[in-house]
């Protein structure tokens, strides 16, 4: 059987779990999500493969990256991704890689930018159902009020992403 390569990460806002198949990034999900399990349920389906706790390229490179977003020298990401899920979500999440980074729109703006403004709640699910986080940035939708709702990762580590990038674009601003 397939395996998906998977490696442990430390955020600054929470453990990760990294994983890779075919040389494709698949996973970026928090060790402790929302919904435990859901994730590693669809992946390992889908792609009909198992766990298996050795690092590899892909990951290392990922991990890699991470740290250098972390440390406000990366923001944007070079590492072939490999979205698993239904067709609708698969376009729910390459229209979040266009978010630029620093900034935020509503679920409402993107599915206005996905031609649907009338299936918010369908695209909310989408995004919370990604399981690349950082990598594909659903951290970057908000609420119609601007409030940070709904993360994975929870609502902290949201904000924190969200003021890391803030910070990288006020420092990039003032030189």
């Amino acid at each position: 059987m397939p395996s998906i390569s998977i490696q442990s990460y430390h955020s600054p806002c929470g453990d990760l779990l990294l994983g890779s198949f075919s040389n494709r990034l698949c996973l970026c999900n928090w060790t402790m999500e929302k919904h435990p399990g859901r994730v590693d349920r669809r992946l390992q389906s889908m792609l009909n493969a198992e766990y298996e706790y050795i690092p590899s390229d892909t990951t290392r490179e990922a991990a890699r990256q991470l740290d250098e977003y972390f440390r406000h020298h990366r923001t944007v990401f070079d590492i072939p991704l490999l979205f698993v899920g239904s067709d609708f979500q698969k376009q729910v999440w390459k229209q979040l890689l266009t978010i630029p980074y620093g900034e935020t729109i509503s679920y409402l703006e993107l599915s206005k930018q996905l031609g649907i403004p009338k299936a918010v709640r369908a695209v909310a699910n989408a995004n919370g159902a990604n399981a690349i986080s950082i990598f594909t940035p659903c951290h970057r939708v908000i609420g119609s009020d601007m409030s940070p709702t709904g993360y994975g990762g929870g609502i902290e580590a949201k904000k924190f992403l969200l003021k890391l990038e803030r910070e990288k674009n006020n420092v990039t601003c003032l030189l």
